[in-house]
């Protein structure tokens, strides 16, 4: 099953975040928890963890773009 992940909530005032650096690449295996990717708040460099355990399928940001939180950033086939 395909399940996007979108950027999470990274403070209470932070609105959105700048791509640093991907820490996975499209067809490697991620578990739970596992660190996606970095990301810049205009407070911190932030790891973003894997909500869900599969396959990374499509990145759907890319390095330095600015996306706004919650907005979609991959792809991931997992079970259900």
């Amino acid at each position: 099953m395909l399940h996007q992940i979108n950027l999470p909530v990274l403070g209470d005032t932070t609105r959105n975040a700048f791509i640093s650096e991907w820490l996975v690449n499209v067809g490697d295996s991620v578990q739970v928890d596992q660190p996606l990717l970095r990301v810049e708040t205009d407070k911190a460099l932030v790891e973003v963890p894997s909500p869900v355990a599969g396959t990374l399928v499509e990145q759907l940001v890319a390095l330095e773009d600015e996306i706004d939180i919650g907005a979609p950033i991959a792809v991931i086939d997992g079970p259900a």
